[in-house]
Parts: structure tokens; C-alpha cells; sequence
């Protein structure tokens, strides 16, 4: 039995139990449904054969009646994942066998027949297809043990999202044009099917296009597509690099380079301050509009809680930019390696007194943006074991020292005498890690 209670699933006894029992059974039905087109490119690369599929993201600049459409396509591809579960559902609790996508596209043809579903014939076939797909690659992870069974998408809480048609979707230098907006077919009302980008000339006209979805992140509308190109072969000769990340500063690299914390900045302060006091304002208004135990959410708090959405947006912008700013300028020196540490941030989150230092550095992102990145350019990306003590050890001699307390900013070695920065002796050690493995190998 499965119960829903706002964003979270609670299971009763013969509900996901019986679920996990019949997920070999189900995992050898359900192992050929999990085709690569129903999966997100990960770190915004797919690499096979010598050829490299990156992802691009572009903000559209949609008209009030493209709005609409959009949402309305978001709407409808919510309807039909949530759709596809149950559906999925039921067919299990009857006892029989897993339903493969191609079985539920053509139920979800019949559904269309009945009257009070003929809305679903104003929006594009394909939007429903994959959604379709989605829901039964979610099935397939969980069968396979890589994700937690698959649950509702709810109006309130999941982001509006929908596929696109990757045959039918154009590009020109300042507009893209996406499949099904325009309610009509007539020539002269193909317009609407056109879309302002905000990047002018950021995808290539005429390429390959792989899994263009178009999403919604509060504020704007995105599109994210696949583009096939070459992968990169020749590997960089420079010597390698080795960057300790931290709280105080971004990163320490091995050569001496030091990237200073953006928040630290004089924009991030005031941003940061703004917010705080648009919090309270907002807070202020709820219980001034409170009646009974009810909160009203009236126009003036609307307006409100957009103004903090912007700059909730405008902060994570600013960091998210400085960090592929520091990322494009190692990357650019060629090194023949990278060398970061494992670390588990959300295990470092548990600490209330750094968990929002921690949070706003977006060490996580960091890590990934370096990753791909350095895969883009040929560089080997190396990752030190999580309980390699990089900062407890000499770089010089090699002496742990297992006393070393976070407040320690200078390392003192007390069997060579050496004193170094503690972030710096902590990158030398990753860089000796990385040449020691490269040297093995």
C-alpha cells in the first residue's frame, strides 16, 4: 500500500518490502528498458568513439502566450509520468509482469480517446512519449539498486520541465524554434513557435542535437541540449597541478596559487544583507495578514518573495560564475594532471557552525565543474582517497602528525621543524599523491 503525504512516500507493510523482494525478478525484465536517451548527460559530457556530447544551457525569452504554452507542456508531461506510475503500480499489485514503455504509450493512446482527455491531443506527441520513458528508466534504476523507488511529481514542490523533439527543434543565431507551441498549423501562425535566446550565437546552427529539454527555475525558462563534437585527443604535457579546497579560501594549488573565497567580496556582502532584511520583511508581512491559524498570502507578499527568488538567483549566479572563472584559468595552463580530494561535503554539512560557510562556498559544484572540464580538454582528473591525511601529513618528510586541530592554520612539524601553511602543505601532498599513481600506473 502506498501513502502520499505532501513531498515524501511512506511505505506500509507490503507496499516497497514486496517491491525490493521481486526487484531481481523485475530487474531482469525491467534491464533492457534503461535506454541512454531516457538519462541526463552526467557532468555535462557524454564521451563514446571518439566523439564528445556536450551540453549546452541558453535562457529563452518567451512571449506571455509562449509562457503559457510552456507551462501547459510542463503540466502535461507531469500528468503523464505520474500517470505511467500508477499505472505501473496497479499492474503490479494485479500480479502481473513489468510494463515496457511501448505498452504504456499505446494504453496512454487509448486514454487519449475519452473525452474528458481530448486536451491532450493540444500538445506535442513527444512530450508525452518521454515522459512515459522517464518514468519507466526511473523503475529500471530502482530495479537495478541505482535510485530509491520513483515517486509522484507534484505541481507545488518539482520543477517544471519537458522534452523537446531533438528532430524537429532549429537554431538559428538569435531564435530556436520548438515543436508544437503554436495552436495552429497555418503558416502565417508559426511565430509562436519561435523563442528568443538570451545568448545570441551560444549553440552551433548546424550540429547534432542530443535530449533538448526546456525547464523552469522560478524566474526563467531554459533549454538544455546535447551538441556532438569531436573529443579532444592530445593530452597537455605541462606538469600537474594539486588544489586543496577549503572555507577560508576557494583553493590552494600546489604551485602557490591561492583563489580567495567569493563571499567574502564586498557585492556578496550587501547582496547577503539585502536578503536578510527582505526575510524579515516578508516574515513581518505573513503575521500581519495571519488569521486563526492560517497564514494569507497576499499580492504584496507575491511581489515579495520574487524579489527574494532574484536575488536568491543573483547570489548563487555570482559564485556559480566564479567558479568557472577559476576553473577555465587552471584548466587553460594545460597541466598534464589534476589532483582533488574526495571530501564528503554532505557529511562536513553536519557541522552547524560551518554548514552555511560550507553550503555557500558550493565546494560540491567545484568538484564537478573541474571534473568535466578537465575530461573536455584531455587532462587527467585524479581523486585522493577520502581518508588520505593530506593536511595531517609533512610534505617534506613525510611525518603525520595526528594531533592537528582545525583552528591549526600553519603546520609545524615537530620531526623536521618545517613551517608551512597548512592549505598549501595539504596541496603539495596531493600533487605527490597524484605523481606517485600516475608513476605506478
Amino acid at each position: 500500500m502506498l501513502l502520499y503525504s505532501r513531498n515524501k512516500f511512506f511505505y506500509m507493510v507490503g507496499g516497497i518490502d514486496h517491491w525490493k523482494r521481486t526487484r531481481k525478478t523485475h530487474g531482469q525484465t525491467c534491464a533492457g528498458l534503461l535506454r541512454p536517451e531516457s538519462l541526463a548527460f552526467k557532468y555535462g559530457e557524454y564521451v563514446k568513439e571518439g566523439i564528445m556530447i556536450k551540453t549546452l544551457r541558453v535562457m529563452l525569452i518567451p512571449s506571455n502566450e509562449q509562457s503559457t504554452r510552456l507551462f501547459q507542456f510542463a503540466g502535461t508531461a507531469r500528468f503523464a509520468y505520474n500517470w505511467a506510475l500508477e499505472a505501473e503500480k496497479k499492474n503490479h499489485e494485479a500480479g502481473n509482469e513489468f510494463l515496457s514503455d511501448c505498452e504504456l504509450r499505446r494504453l496512454f493512446t487509448e486514454l487519449k480517446q475519452e473525452e474528458k482527455y481530448s486536451w491532450l491531443y493540444t500538445i506535442s506527441n513527444n512530450v508525452t512519449k518521454q515522459a512515459i520513458k522517464d518514468a519507466v528508466g526511473a523503475f529500471a534504476k530502482f530495479f537495478n539498486g541505482l535510485a530509491k523507488f520513483p515517486r509522484y511529481k507534484c505541481r507545488r514542490y518539482d520543477r517544471p520541465s519537458f522534452y523537446v523533439d531533438s528532430g524537429k527543434i532549429k537554431f538559428t543565431g538569435t531564435h530556436v524554434k520548438l515543436e508544437g507551441i503554436a495552436h495552429s498549423r497555418r503558416k502565417n501562425r508559426q511565430y509562436a513557435n519561435w523563442f528568443r535566446l538570451a545568448e545570441h550565437d551560444r549553440v552551433p546552427v548546424n550540429a547534432k542535437y542530443f535530449m533538448p529539454r526546456v525547464s523552469f527555475d522560478g524566474l526563467n525558462w531554459y533549454l538544455t541540449v546535447g551538441i556532438e563534437c569531436g573529443n579532444k585527443v592530445s593530452e597537455p604535457k605541462n606538469d600537474g597541478e594539486a588544489f586543496d579546497v577549503g572555507v577560508k579560501v576557494l583553493a590552494v594549488g600546489s604551485s602557490g596559487q591561492v583563489y580567495g573565497n567569493i563571499n567574502n567580496s564586498k557585492r556578496v556582502k550587501q547582496l547577503k544583507k539585502r536578503l536578510r532584511r527582505l526575510q524579515r520583511k516578508v516574515s513581518r508581512k505573513y503575521n500581519k495578514n495571519k488569521k486563526g491559524g492560517r497564514y494569507r498570502k497576499t499580492r504584496n507578499i507575491i511581489k515579495s518573495e520574487k524579489q527574494l527568488l532574484k536575488l536568491s538567483h543573483q547570489l548563487t549566479n555570482i559564485r556559480t560564475n566564479y567558479i568557472h572563472q577559476v576553473t577555465t584559468e587552471i584548466v587553460k595552463r594545460e597541466p598534464s594532471f589534476i589532483v582533488l580530494e574526495d571530501l564528503n561535503v554532505s557529511g562536513m554539512m553536519k557541522n552547524k557552525h560551518l554548514a552555511r560557510a560550507i553550503q555557500e562556498q558550493k565546494l560540491a559544484e567545484f568538484y564537478r565543474i573541474m571534473q568535466y572540464k578537465c575530461e573536455w580538454n584531455g587532462i587527467k582528473f585524479i581523486t585522493a582517497d577520502r581518508f588520505y591525511a593530506s593536511s595531517k601529513t609533512c610534505s617534506r618528510c613525510g611525518n603525520v602528525k595526528r594531533d592537528l586541530k582545525l583552528s591549526d592554520r600553519t603546520y609545524h612539524c615537530e620531526h623536521c621543524g618545517a613551517v608551512i601553511d597548512r592549505d598549501f602543505n595539504a596541496s603539495v601532498n596531493l600533487y605527490n599523491y597524484g605523481k606517485k599513481l600516475i608513476i605506478n600506473h
